[in-house]
């Protein structure tokens, strides 16, 4: 039976922030092994690295890798949040530092996608 204090939980940015770093880390952790499938084709020789290159050379693609940089860039804000909340005591300071990785996160994403456009 879910308590009435258990959604409330839910509407607090401690939680959203932890769902955040969790499902960032949940889909890096299934990228790496296709990350790795990917890499594996240069040992195949020059032809299906090539193919492989070809392939990727997408728009689908395009989005994908902007979007991996946007969960690196997530992924790490959280990483920054935990290590604040465990090593860090003012929490004036820490709202800062968390605020900066944010705006950092979303400043790397930003570049990426422009990068891409152009």
């Amino acid at each position: 039976m879910m308590l009435r204090s258990d959604w409330r939980a839910r509407s607090h940015p401690a939680y959203w922030a932890f769902l955040m770093h969790r499902l960032s880390g949940l889909a890096l952790a299934v990228f790496l092994p296709i990350h790795f499938w990917a890499l594996g084709q240069a040992l195949q020789g020059d032809a299906a690295l090539e193919g492989f290159l070809r392939f990727t050379d997408r728009d689908l693609f395009k989005f994908g890798e902007w979007g991996l940089v946007v969960l690196l860039a997530l992924h790490t804000v959280g990483g920054v949040r935990l290590l604040l909340i465990e090593l860090g005591s003012a929490s004036g300071l820490r709202k800062n530092w968390i605020a900066g990785a944010v705006g950092f996160a979303a400043a790397a994403g930003m570049a990426f996608g422009l990068a891409l456009i152009a």
